[in-house]
């Protein structure tokens, strides 16, 4: 089993930054594909970015291409989603998956374990 835990979400300004984290433990592999995804109240959840295990390679939702980084750090098992411009539609709960199978994919059902998300709020 693989336990995620997310921090470093908060209240923000737009146009603030925010660097969220995500530790991983128990029976973890550095071969997993991880990935953040976002869910807003009365929204279903969306994908934001991924990363391969090696990290180079990662992949974004268009709607934070050029603001999001995704990275991630195999010897500390600690992923990372540095934000930066952010904007009130950028307010959800933020989770970190872990996919086994490493297929690099957007979808939250290819994602075998997740964290329990932390909240991200974004004024205006």
């Amino acid at each position: 089993q693989v336990q995620l835990i997310e921090t470093g979400g908060r209240l923000v300004q737009a146009g603030d930054s925010l660097r969220l984290s995500c530790a991983a433990s128990g029976r973890t592999s550095s071969d997993y594909t991880m990935a953040w995804f976002r869910q807003a109240p009365g929204n279903e959840r969306e994908f934001v970015a991924a990363i391969s295990w090696s990290g180079s390679s990662t992949t974004y939702a268009d709607s934070v291409k050029g603001r999001f980084t995704i990275h991630r750090d195999n010897a500390k098992k600690t992923l990372y989603l540095q934000m930066i411009s952010l904007k009130p539609e950028d307010t959800a709960v933020y989770y970190c998956a872990a996919d086994r199978s490493a297929l690099f994919s957007r979808r939250a059902g290819a994602y075998d374990y997740w964290g329990q998300g932390t909240q991200v709020t974004v004024s205006s």
